[in-house]
């Protein structure tokens, strides 16, 4: 054992056992599927908001890099605010049709969701 691996067994205090290996909690990071098996949900949203309204869209499946990158574009080509959180993409105002037609343009599988 190394000395600088001490930040690997953060939350360990001592062990007496000799064979103790300690767990290194890594996430495994999720590959993208590619944007024409992907299914979204496009939908709006005004619970918990003050009665703003948000473009929420839900389903990806990939990693959150690639998240992020689909959510950062989707904002810019909208010229709104907006966040990623909890594995969804939140546009601020009602962006369904037009958030729609961009990710029909990338390919992907779109439907609208809710009212």
């Amino acid at each position: 054992m190394s000395n600088n691996d001490w930040k690997e067994r953060l939350g360990v205090v001592f062990s007496t056992n000799p064979d103790f290996d300690y767990d290194k909690d890594k996430e495994e990071e999720q590959e993208s599927v590619p944007a024409n098996q992907q299914d979204l949900r496009v939908l709006l949203d005004k619970k918990k908001r003050k009665g703003k309204a948000v473009t929420l869209v839900t389903g990806f499946v990939g990693s959150d890099d690639d998240l992020k990158k689909l959510g950062k574009k989707l904002k810019s080509k909208c010229g709104v605010g907006g966040t990623v959180k909890d594995r969804e993409i939140l546009v601020q105002g009602d962006f369904r049709q037009r958030v729609m037609d961009l990710l029909k343009a990338d390919g992907y599988k779109v439907k609208r969701s809710g009212g």
